[in-house]
């Protein structure tokens, strides 16, 4: 069994500007978040996102926008040296319908310790919203609770 850190993206690693980042334009790293990644690595962390996208059920970009913010952030955190194991997000909103993968849902959290092996007590979920905490402590991973778009390197996880 190995250890995880589990990350929100919108507002823990990117810039969050308060409504949804629709284009790959839009996507900026927050301060810190390579340095705080690598030193995560070095502890042994499997590193997964889990992002909920619900711009897509209201219209806002498309999936494919998705996939080109995302790859933008792979590519991003690849030429750091950073290695993202999983990006598991919910294009779902609750305006829209219901579904079982947005956080608060647990669905990803259940995924990915099924797949990867990972250990919940070991683990940790770095989010920005209560739902993000929710979401992980119901599968027995704790969670730590930082501002918006904060250089994680001040909050004093790792």
């Amino acid at each position: 069994m190995k250890p995880a850190l589990f990350l929100d993206r919108d507002g823990v690693i990117n810039h969050d500007p308060g409504d949804y980042t629709c284009s790959p334009a839009d996507f900026e790293f927050n301060p810190g978040i390579f340095d705080f990644l690598r030193k995560a690595l070095q502890q042994n962390y499997l590193l997964i996102v889990v992002t909920n996208q619900g711009g897509i059920a209201k219209g806002l970009y498309t999936l494919e926008t998705f996939y080109a913010i995302n790859q933008k952030m792979l590519i991003g955190f690849a030429a750091e040296g950073i290695d993202i194991a999983e990006v598991y997000f919910c294009r779902h909103h609750p305006d829209y319908g219901q579904c079982l993968c947005r956080k608060p849902g647990s669905l990803f959290f259940e995924k990915a310790v099924a797949r990867f092996d990972i250990d919940t007590t070991a683990s940790l979920m770095i989010g920005d919203r209560d739902r993000d905490l929710e979401a992980a402590a119901a599968v027995g991973i704790p969670g730590i609770l930082v501002p918006r778009n904060c250089n994680l390197n001040e909050q004093n996880i790792l």
